[in-house]
């Protein structure tokens, strides 16, 4: 087997785990938009919330149900911080996949332009050859031309 199509084995394996990798990037990315839309979807419910609890104050409700709206308030508020922990351990997960496939990108690259590189030398090293018996089958083919009329 000739060394181009050595490499070639390895440069199609690098780049399987290359694309791999970008579909497990892209699995991440996607989860990290689903969680960013889930608490901009808490944030938003939440700022309504308030917005209701401020009207409530001005037009004068019990206290209980000023307190019960307090309490919701501080739960969602507990749960919006929960969620941007997870959507910042997603992200940062993101940032270590892109960073895997950045490098196996670099890799499949390089390997592929020294794969390049081997193909260019054997077809050199392939036409020298080729160009090697043309000329000694010519020389063969003079030797006898001349040999035979030598003679006669």
């Amino acid at each position: 087997m000739k060394k181009s199509q050595r490499i070639k084995t390895i440069v199609d394996i690098k780049a399987t785990q290359e694309k791999n990798a970008l579909e497990v990037q892209g699995a991440v990315q996607r989860k990290l938009l689903a969680m960013q839309t889930q608490v901009d979807g808490l944030k938003n419910y939440r700022q309504e919330y308030q917005d209701r609890f401020d009207l409530l104050g001005r037009k004068g409700v019990n206290i209980a149900r000023l307190l019960e709206f307090r309490s919701f308030i501080d739960k969602l508020d507990k749960a919006i911080i929960g969620q941007e922990q997870v959507l910042s351990s997603i992200a940062a997960d993101l940032m270590a996949k892109r960073k895997v496939w950045e490098g196996l990108h670099h890799k499949t690259q390089s390997l592929q332009k020294v794969c390049d590189s081997a193909l260019v030398a054997e077809m050199k090293q392939e036409a020298k050859r080729e160009q090697l018996e043309q000329d000694e089958r010519a020389s063969r083919i003079g030797r006898n031309n001349s040999g035979g009329t030598g003679n006669a």
